[in-house]
This record gives C-alpha cells, structure tokens and sequence, in this order.
C-alpha cells in the first residue's frame, strides 16, 4: 500500500494552463506526493496554444491519469483518499459545474466528492471581468468550503519574469495544502521603511 500523499490536480480550458503544468512538475520533484490528472479536452486545446505542450507531454508529468468521461475513475469516490484537489485553471463552466453539482464530468464529480468529505479544494478561476453568475457561483462554492483562488499575480515579491510570477502564485497553492517543499514564495516580513538616519 502506496505512503505517498495524493492530489488531484484537474486542468479545464481556461487560459493559464501553465499553472496546472507547474503543479505537476514541482510535485512531481517531490517522492512523498502523488499527483492525479483529470484534462478536459479544451484544457489540452488551450496548453497547445499558450505553451506549446501536447496533451501526451503534460500527461507524462502526472503519476496517474483519468479520463476526464471516466466518471468511475478511483477519484470519483469518497473512499479514494486524498488530501484534495486543485483545479488549475478553473473556467467558468466547470465553476458553475462544481457550484451546481452537476458532476456531469470526472472533474466536476471529483470536485463534488472532495467538497462532500470535507477536503481541500481550490479553484484558481480564471476569467476578467467578473458577471454577477461567475460571483455567484464562487460564492456557492465558497459557503459549501471551497477556495476560490484567481491567479492574481502579487507585485511586492518583485517576480523578475513570467515564470517568478507564476511559481510565486504556485507555491501560495501548495501554502494551502501545507506543501512546504518549496522556496517559491517570498514571504512577507513586514512593510520595509525608509531609514532617515539618526
């Protein structure tokens, strides 16, 4: 029987894709941790054009891949054990999908399992400006104990690059799952004033 902690990391057709892709490659670097892809179809769409990767070069960075039409995959059961689930990005379909409980896909059915055994789940949505159903919906999911996490990049780390931004906004995801693996996060020690002299 597998030690190894168990996430489940779901990749919708949102732009941002590289943040999925970025969860998979630092976990992937860490032996404790099993990671568990479920890909929409446009996920692997949308991975071709913002980050030149094939569904098959994403999937390989997973230690186990689901179908996202296999609604009876391992991880559409309550008995599956997980530390929870990251969806990365989360489109605004898939939102409403978890909010709703439609479970009308393997991603949203594992998302619905998570929220019912009382797991982390977080949902880095992805989508600007907001309408009054996509605030909706978060604050459905958000009451039913879901994280909704937008990609909002933090200024005051200084990211010197795409890549820095990215891996800062990672790691406050894997903060949330007490992954502390990782020095991706700048952490915050207070605001730095000016010194004046004596």
């Amino acid at each position: 029987m597998s030690t190894k902690k168990r996430l489940i990391v779901a990749i919708t057709g949102a732009s941002g894709t590289i943040y999925g892709v970025r969860l998979l490659q630092l976990l992937r670097a860490m032996p404790d941790w099993e990671t568990h892809l479920v890909m929409s179809a446009s996920g692997a769409l949308t991975a071709s054009q913002e980050i030149d990767m094939k569904r098959a070069d994403i999937e390989a960075l997973a230690d186990v891949v689901h179908n996202v039409k296999d609604i009876g995959a391992a991880v559409s059961s309550g008995s599956f054990r997980t530390a929870g689930m990251v969806i990365a990005p989360c489109s605004m379909k898939t939102l409403a999908s978890v909010a709703h409980g439609l479970a009308d896909n393997l991603i949203s059915r594992a998302a619905d399992v998570i929220l019912k055994e009382r797991r982390r789940l977080v949902l880095m949505a992805r989508e600007t400006p907001f309408n009054l159903a996509h605030l909706r919906n978060m604050t459905a999911v958000t009451e039913m104990g879901g994280i909704v996490f937008p990609p909002v990049p933090a200024f005051y780390a200084r990211p010197s690059s795409l890549e820095a931004m990215v891996d800062h906004t990672v790691g406050r995801v894997l903060d949330l799952f007490d992954i502390e693996h990782h020095d991706l996060v700048r952490r915050w020690e207070g605001l730095q004033r000016p010194s004046f002299g004596a």
